[in-house]
């Protein structure tokens, strides 16, 4: 069984629908303690971006809290058009970030702030409050800009700030193994080159399983196998496929998120239609006239799909096809706690010896991650850095 917290962390450890991840180490692999030696950032500006502008040190607020208004509501308004893509605006795995950002949701060009990402995934998607606070945090502590609190929903940009140093890199969601992952549903697995595209043929695949078993519309039973479907897929054909920690849980997130997030408000049929998951996954659009949910949302549905087709963490072995093994030290769904000791491992070899503002941040950062994510699942908070 998935508890209700854990729901709410895969819920948006996002992929608002990467529905496609190991970057500077596959799948966040377990740290082994082989640290880099380096300096930190300690000046309160971070040296020069890309222009030759001083970018400013922040010390990040708190995050948001729920909405004063939780109910469904005209969000393709008047005040939000859809615009285009201009040279350089920042486009990644997750149709909702992308389609908020087409929308003026976020900051069109594809950078924003911890707090711009909760705010808006809230308003524009009515997300739950704690599982927007998880997800987004997790993202920003091994994707954003710690020093500038600036966070990429694409690729790596300069408009982030100067990079931290190496192994920490500030790379945007496009770093494949945190929140892009194998076997997703509309973006082809980074061993094929470009993880974060749409992806045409994958997306022919979602609709002839919807057609074939939701009658035209996408639903949680279709969720099912499609997930399963493209496990199997991603075991075949690709020797790096990696699917634990972190991707095995966002994986079945994902799948979900259509469903709760992408079906208009007004509709008491959980049910999409295709031209409105086009809308979303190929055009980054709110579909015309479109109502967010009519409550907070996330996670709802986790449980359906992963009892379609039980799966266990694991990889194709070795570097080949159909070899997939079990791992049994995987973070998974029935220790919440697991992920989050995973996790600040991981952070621990992205900064080992942080100082001054990013160790301020970093410590501020892992705390209201653990306010979101964790702490309503009972796991003991941990201080890698100490406390302030």
């Amino acid at each position: 069984m998935v508890s209700k917290p854990f729901a709410l962390l895969t819920a948006l450890i996002f992929t608002l629908g990467s529905l496609s991840t190991s970057f500077a180490f596959p799948n966040l692999q377990a740290p082994n303690g082989n640290l880099l030696r380096r300096q930190e950032a300690e000046d309160s500006t971070a040296s020069q971006a890309g222009g030759g502008r001083p970018i400013q040190a922040v010390d990040p607020p708190p995050p948001p809290g729920p909405l004063s208004f939780t109910g469904t509501k005209l969000v393709n308004d008047r005040d939000h058009p859809w615009r285009p893509l201009r040279s350089g605006d920042q486009r990644g795995p997750c149709p909702g970030l992308n389609t908020l950002a087409s929308h003026g949701y976020l900051p069109r060009d594809g950078v924003a702030t911890p707090t711009q990402l909760i705010n808006a995934i809230q308003e524009g998607f009515n997300f739950d409050n704690a599982a927007a606070i998880g997800a987004t945090y997790l993202g920003h502590i091994l994707n954003g800009n710690l020093v500038t609190d600036l966070l990429s929903i694409g690729g790596k940009t300069p408009k982030t700030g100067p990079p931290p140093p190496a192994p920490a890199h500030a790379g945007g969601l496009n770093v494949h193994g945190t929140f892009e992952g194998d076997a997703g549903l509309t973006r082809a697995d980074e061993f094929f080159g470009d993880n974060h595209s749409f992806n045409q043929t994958l997306f022919d695949k979602f609709v002839d399983f919807s057609n074939r078993f939701g009658g035209g519309f996408y639903n949680l039973t279709v969720a099912g196998e499609l997930r399963y479907s493209r496990i199997q897929d991603s075991i075949a054909t690709n020797p790096q496929f990696s699917f634990k920690n972190v991707r095995y849980l966002t994986a079945y997130g994902e799948t979900v998120f259509p469903v709760n997030l992408f079906v208009d408000g007004r509709q008491t049929e959980r049910k999409l239609s295709m031209d409105h998951a086009a809308s979303f996954f190929r055009d980054m659009r709110f579909p015309p006239d479109f109502h967010r949910a009519a409550q907070p949302s996330s996670g709802a549905g986790v449980e359906q799909v992963i009892a379609a087709y039980p799966w266990l963490p694991g990889a194709n072995a070795d570097g080949k096809l159909n070899n997939y093994v079990v791992d049994p030290t995987s973070a998974n769904f029935t220790d919440p706690c697991s992920l989050y000791r995973f996790v600040l491992g991981s952070v621990q070899e992205l900064y080992p010896r942080p100082t001054g503002i990013l160790r301020r941040n970093l410590i501020k950062n892992l705390h209201y991650w653990y306010t979101g994510a964790f702490g309503p699942a009972g796991c003991p908070e941990q201080f890698p850095y100490g406390q302030l």
